[in-house]
């Protein structure tokens, strides 16, 4: 190799390593920190037509925890509030490693403020660090609605929207049919159900829309590639709106948190606020 060629190859080396520091960098300390607010429009045909623009804030995995601080969730429950969504939904997974995360998450939440009220799931995390009836009380103490495999009816005049919360179905716990038995044959059914690739089951149930999360959209995303990792049961549809069969929508959040490696790239922390239309 010439010395002219040694020191052009050294260059190139050095830029390269200083784009990888860079890029790694912004990986681990700017992008999960990068909240941003995703606004989708949702036609739904059986929507009843006095819930005609409807707004839905959709908040998941915020995995409070050794990763994940107080701060950014607090500030993720501000930016949901300033919103000032109809109904606010919470897909599952609020901590992560320890049920030391549990109160403070919780104290957290309960500042969530939506007129038609506050509603979430728990996810496959949320029974992992265990201590579930510390869990329970602590959303019941914090204002939120949880849903086990229940329906909640939401009203507006005579007509009526049905929110069905399944529980973790990764775990097993999940009961469509439980959850459904009370809501009319041709209602109107949002399902909040953690695991977005359980969507196909919410099909058969004829379920309008299904919002879930789980993915994190991969937290990394290569272009022209996509996501590097996704998880079990977030491998199908791992980030954004989809069709399902003919009759479902899905909408997959990319979360707020992070898991081990705590990196976001090119796939930034998301509070969704969905619009529903009729169509």
């Amino acid at each position: 190799m010439t010395r002219r060629a040694f020191f052009k190859w050294m260059g190139a080396l050095g830029v390269t390593t200083g784009a990888s520091v860079l890029g790694t960098a912004y990986a681990y300390n700017i992008e999960p920190n990068q909240l941003q607010v995703e606004r989708v429009e949702v036609a739904l045909p059986r929507l009843p037509g006095a819930f005609d623009g409807l707004t839905i804030a959709q908040l998941s995995d915020l995995h409070l925890g050794p990763y994940v601080t107080e701060a950014h969730i607090a500030n993720a429950v501000q930016m949901t509030n300033a919103l000032e969504p109809d109904v606010i939904v919470l897909i599952g997974d609020l901590v992560n490693s320890s049920w030391r995360y549990i109160e403070p998450c919780a104290e957290i939440i309960s500042k969530l403020d939506a007129p038609l009220g506050v509603y979430a799931v728990l996810g496959n995390h949320d029974y992992w660090v265990g201590y579930l009836n510390l869990t329970l009380a602590s959303i019941k103490k914090a204002g939120v609605h949880l849903l086990r495999n229940q329906v909640v009816p939401l009203t507006r005049g005579r007509s009526t929207l049905y929110l069905a919360g399944i529980d973790d179905m990764w775990l097993h716990l999940g009961n469509m049919n439980r959850a459904l038995e009370s809501v009319p044959n041709n209602a109107c059914k949002i399902a909040l159900l953690h695991e977005p690739d359980f969507v196909d089951i919410s099909a058969r149930h004829e379920i309008d829309l299904q919002l879930s999360g789980h993915s994190h959209g991969g937290q990394v995303r290569v272009p022209f590639f996509g996501p590097l990792v996704l998880p079990k049961y977030g491998e199908k549809y791992p980030m954004g709106l989809y069709r399902v069969g003919n009759f479902t929508r899905l909408y997959t959040t990319r979360g707020i948190g992070v898991l081990p490696p705590a990196v976001r790239f090119n796939c930034p922390p998301e509070i969704t606020l969905l619009t529903l239309t009729t169509g």
